[in-house]
Formats: structure tokens, sequence, C-alpha cells
């Protein structure tokens, strides 16, 4: 084997290969040998099966293989010779191969960085910690007292009151035509929690056992199912129930009810979580802290390839959540101001941090030699089982058959682990402050929604297109905020879906919605954050 070196340009390199004819005669004659031992042909006794003639049959999907093997063991005794670290899969070309000839190809590929680590004593890092308030623990234990609340009929005639649970049969239409999902039986509605569009639980006020009540209301014009968004829809209400909430006490019964001993357990229970919750955002801080400081300090040169793998997947994040927020980029004007060439410059700048920062903490992990122990890992495996009840097995299988994907779950493990030992070496001191503001949810994901909200600003923008109508350069609705009306959850499971090659990704559920409800509150953590 012949290897010459071509071009090394930073993290770059290339290579010309050549595997002598001799070589590659070798490798088919001993494959042909192989097969002939097991192949099975009419005339002949097993094993003795001329090579000849199993290679005019079988000689050109053998030469194949020969000749993808003969590149892999090669390429592999490259690196390995070379003491090269391959920040991706190499790409290789064949660039000339006839039987009875020389083998050349080319191999093209990037090699991780020389990192040359700081002295971390000299990091220099608060950690915000703070007291937990007593009147918070107690609000924690009223909204688990709050949960326990039974009720009872108010009795015959009684109307309903604010806070009261009404039993109801409904059914919706929009211009006298029923809607899909529009209409449920003996749901029962808590008046005043707001789970209904808005105006709905307000007309009920008032209403007894026995009454039925035209509910007139408008779908808000952000609605996220669009057939009904800013249309008036009319309800036909029947009341088959009226109860008023009971009077909850914070004693020991109510602890016993949930599991606990006594109040004096359940108020321990409760402290010592929002102990855990509180040490848990304190240490988040502290390595967003961390990580800001390397962000800045810590310059090398980055693969490519990295950086262009990372950013596809951050891309396709974003994409999904623009169109989840009705954001749709699929009539962008040709002359457009470049919203979207900036929110791509700004997510690859992201790309290249987060990349940066994983080979970072990785030959800090390397360097120093932390491992996950088989029990972290086996911890870390149980909890992503567990994202897929009644497919255990599989996510067990699917790990063991795929080391890519086993590395994949290896990895944040490492980077906590990486992201400790700094801390264990830096010069941390405590910086004290307030409950409200240490769980205050911090403003890293500001970039992106900064980010998100210029592209839709600069999509609604218009130009004259010679009919007087503004023509918009991006489409661009607000962010649903309200799930549609649909009939009451029967409570199904996720469709059964066999794990991807890479990490299992969360699955969608097919349960049916609740009746009306809105969708949860929006959460403060993002799809695609800084690292």
């Amino acid at each position: 084997m012949q290897v010459t070196e071509t071009s090394t340009e930073g993290l770059k390199r290339e290579y010309s290969v050549v595997i002598a004819a001799e070589d590659m005669a070798r490798r088919l004659d001993g494959k042909l040998q192989k097969i002939s031992l097991n192949i099975s042909m009419p005339g002949f006794r097993p094993g003795k099966v001329p090579t000849s003639l199993v290679k005019k049959i079988h000689g050109d999907s053998v030469m194949g293989e020969v000749l993808d093997e003969a590149v892999r063991e090669t390429t592999a005794q490259i690196i390995q010779d070379k003491e090269l670290r391959p920040a991706v899969q190499p790409k290789i070309e064949v660039k000339d191969f006839v039987e009875g000839s020389d083998l050349t190809y080319e191999i093209a590929l990037e090699v991780l960085p020389d990192i040359e680590l700081p002295d971390f004593s000299k990091i220099k890092m608060e950690r915000l910690v703070a007291d937990i308030p007593e009147e918070k623990i107690q609000d924690v234990i009223g909204n688990l007292a709050s949960q326990q609340t039974s009720f009872e009929d108010r009795g015959e005639g009684a109307n309903a009151e604010d806070g009261d649970a009404v039993t109801i049969d409904f059914e919706g239409s929009i211009d006298g035509q029923m809607f899909e999902g529009g209409a449920a039986k003996g749901h029962q509605l808590l008046l005043g929690a707001n789970t209904f569009i808005p105006g709905f639980e307000d007309q009920l006020l008032g209403t007894s056992v026995g009454d039925s009540r035209e509910v007139k209301v408008t779908f808000p014009e952000n609605y996220q199912a669009t057939e009904l968004a800013g249309k008036e829809a009319v309800f036909k209400v029947d009341v088959s129930a009226v109860k008023k909430p009971l009077p909850v006490e914070i004693n020991d019964d109510l602890a016993k009810k949930m599991g606990m001993e006594n109040l004096d357990a359940l108020t321990k229970a409760v402290r010592e979580q929002a102990v855990r919750e509180h040490d848990n955002v304190s240490r988040v801080r502290l390595k967003r802290s961390l990580l800001d400081i390397l962000a800045d300090t810590m310059k090398f040169e980055v693969p490519a390839a990295m950086i262009e793998m990372e950013f596809e997947q951050v891309w396709s994040q974003v994409e999904q959540d623009m169109a989840n927020q009705g954001v749709d980029t699929s009539g962008i004007d040709p002359a457009d101001d470049g919203a979207l060439d900036d929110m791509k410059t700004e997510y690859r700048e992201i790309s290249d941090r987060r990349v940066r920062l994983g080979l970072l903490l990785a030959e800090v992990g390397r360097i120093n030699n932390l491992e996950i122990m088989k029990e972290e890992l086996s911890q870390a495996l149980s909890q992503e089982a567990r994202r897929y009840p009644g497919q255990e097995r599989e996510v067990y299988e699917h790990f063991q058959k795929h080391p890519e994907a086993m590395a994949q779950l290896q990895a944040p493990l490492l980077e906590e682990k990486a992201v400790d030992f700094i801390i264990e070496l830096a010069d941390v001191s405590e910086n004290k402050i307030t409950h409200e503001e240490l769980m205050r949810p911090p403003g890293e994901d500001e970039d992106e929604k900064a980010v998100l909200e210029s592209f839709e600003k600069k999509g609604k923008k218009s130009k004259s297109d010679g009919d007087g109508k503004g023509k918009a350069k991006v489409k661009a609705k607000k962010p649903a905020s309200k799930k549609p009306v649909a009939k009451k959850s029967e409570g199904k499971k996720p469709a059964a879906k066999k794990p991807a090659a890479k990490k299992p990704a969360a699955k969608k559920s097919t349960a049916k919605k609740t009746a009306g409800k809105k969708a949860p509150a929006k959460s403060t953590k993002k799809t695609v954050k800084k690292t």
C-alpha cells in the first residue's frame, strides 16, 4: 500500500492511496476460496466447487465486497498509523480500479483539534444561593391540598358559582354546522379555571341542574385549529349537575391521603424537594456561567463538518418550532431583505459554540480519564426506556445493537462530569440572593427568541405588488395559545414506534385532546438553546 499526503490545511487532511493489483488479486482469491468451501452447486460435492467457477458466476458481486473491505481496512490502518483523530466519518472516493490493475482512492477528512486546556483554578465564578421562604413551602402545601378538593351537590335549584364544578353535555356549531371535536357528554367543567375558550365558562355562571343554555363564543384569531380561528360558534349546553367545592383542611389527615405519616413529614418532604430544586437551579446557573467563560476565552479551530452537522440538526428543530408557531417560510419573496439568512447566521454561531464547548469538555474528560460508571449508564438507559411505555425492551435492544446511539447517551453524562471536574478546580464563591431572583427564568433563550421575533417582523414587512395590496414577504401567524375543541380523552397510548438509529425521539401521543381545553402554558424551555 502506497500512501501520499496530498493536502494539509488546518484540520483538513487528504491522502491518495494506491493498493497494488497483486494485493487486490490476493484478496479476491481469498474471498473466492472461502465461498467455494461453503457454496453448494449441482454436480459438485460440498466444499469441492472450483474457485474458477465461483468467480465466473459470482465474480462481480464478490469483487464489490473485496473493494469495500480493502478500502475500509486500509483507511483504518492509515488513521491508526498516522495517529489521526477523525472529527467525522472520512470521505472516500475511488478514482481508478478495474480487475487486474491497482486500486487508487482518495481520503478526505477533518481531524479533531489539539486543545490546550487552561488553568481552571484561575476561573472565578459565583454560585447563586438563596434561602427558601417559609411561605413558599406553605404555598406548595396549599397547592397540593387544592388538588385534593372534593365536591358535593349544591342541592336542587342552586345556582352555579365561580369555583363550582358543573357537569355538562354540549354540542357546538358554526353557521349551523357541527364541527369535529365540538361535542362531549358528561364533561365536568370547573368554573373559573379558564380551561375552555374565553367567555364559555362565564356564561354558565348562575345555571342550575336541568338548565339548557346557548353559549356564544368567538374562537381566538391565533387558535391552533386554523379552520376555527376567529369564527363565531354556538354551543348548546345542558347542565346535569352543579357541585360546590368542600374546604380542604391542611392537617395530618391530608398528609395521610398523600401517603405521608403526618403533616410534619409532608412539610419536611416539600422542603427537601424545594432544596433540591434550589440546588439544581443554582448548578444550572453556575454551569451556564462556566460555559460562557469558556466560550469567550477558549479559541481554537473547529472542524467545519461538525459545525455543519450541528447546524443542520439545530435548523431542523428551528423550522419545526416555526411551523408549530404558525410561521410559514414557504412564501418568501425573492426580494426579501435577508431575514431568513440573518436567522441562519445566528444559528450557525450557536452551532459553532455548541461544537466548540462539546470538544473542549470531551478533551477535559479524555485527558483526566473521566469515565461513565456502568451504574450511571444503566440509569440513563432506564430513563430513556421509560419514555416509551410498552416498548422498553425494544429501546434496550436498540442501544445494544447501535454503539453510536449508546455514545450519544453517554455524551451528556460525560459533559456533566467534565463540568463538575472544572467547577471543583475553579475559584467559586457564594452570592446570596433572594428566592425570587434565583428562581427567575434565566435569559439564556432570549437570543433565540429575539431571532425568531426579528424574522417574523421582517417577514411581515410588505411592498406594493401593483394592485394596491401589500404582499407579505413571509407569511407569519401568531403562536397558537389554545388547543382545538375536541372529544374527551379516551386515554389511548402513543402509537408504537421503533426507535431510530440515533437516540430515540420523544413520541407524539395519539390520544384525543380534552374538549375545548387550552394548550398547556408555554414552556420557558426552548427547542434550541446555547449550550
